[in-house]
This record gives structure tokens, C-alpha cells and sequence, in this order.
């Protein structure tokens, strides 16, 4: 794919018990643990007014994801449909974008405390935007 290049810099990172791509559920209500969200001290204004119990949306970098698939099996049901990647939240993608949606259990200092969250350890944290 040809044509404009844009630099994404991640403003933290994911701390997770989650290590291994197998371990990690399709979505975060399916068993993914509690993490914490630690954020680059440059964003820490960004982040003041986040509380305990707010329901946001964590944007991620999956890092470790496929970049060539562009269509696979629903959840690797290989009885089902093959079908594009846009039409799955499925990580491995032309651009590995990650969106999980959790609620904060703790605020300290640089880290949010998230439950639900199914990105492995050191997963890029690309922006945090609220559920509306």
C-alpha cells in the first residue's frame, strides 16, 4: 500500500498478566484480567480528570499483530465463512488498531488500573477517549 505515512507515538503502555498471544480472549468480557495503564509523564495533564468508575475506550497499538492478513475465520472457526478482517475485530490487520472498552478501578500517579482489558504485556497505548 502506497501513500501518505503519518508517525503515531504511543503515550504509554499496557502492564498486563496476559504474555502470550494464545492466553489473551477474543474480547475483554470473555475473561481478560484486571491491568494497568501507565502513561509517559508528558500526558499526564491529559489524564487529570480521569476517576474511578468512568467507562473509557483504550486505543491501542497491537504490536504483535499481522500485518498481510486481510481475511480470516470468525474467533478461527475454520467451519466458518472466511471473511475480511474489516468486518471482525479480529488483530491481526492491514493497520493493528486495537479499541477496548473498560472501566477504571484505580487512578495513581501515572497508572490506571482497567478491568476487562485482553492486550498482552507492553501493548502500545495509542490515546484513551471516553464512552459516550
Amino acid at each position: 500500500m502506497n501513500g501518505p505515512r503519518y508517525l503515531l507515538r504511543p503515550i504509554g503502555h499496557v502492564e498486563s498478566s496476559l504474555v502470550d498471544l494464545a492466553d489473551a480472549p477474543s474480547q475483554g468480557d470473555e475473561g481478560a484480567p484486571d491491568a494497568w495503564l501507565v502513561f509517559d509523564p508528558r500526558v499526564h495533564d491529559a489524564m487529570r480528570d480521569l476517576e474511578v468508575g468512568d467507562r473509557i475506550i483504550v486505543i491501542t497499538w497491537l504490536h504483535r499483530s499481522r500485518r498481510d492478513v486481510l481475511r480470516t475465520y470468525p474467533r478461527d472457526l475454520v467451519h466458518a465463512p472466511h471473511v475480511g478482517v474489516f468486518s471482525l475485530r479480529a488483530p491481526d490487520r492491514p493497520n493493528p488498531i486495537g479499541l477496548h472498552t473498560v472501566e477504571i478501578l484505580a487512578v495513581v500517579g501515572l497508572g490506571i488500573n482497567v478491568n476487562n482489558l485482553e492486550a498482552v504485556n507492553g501493548t502500545p497505548i495509542l490515546d484513551v477517549k471516553p464512552v459516550v
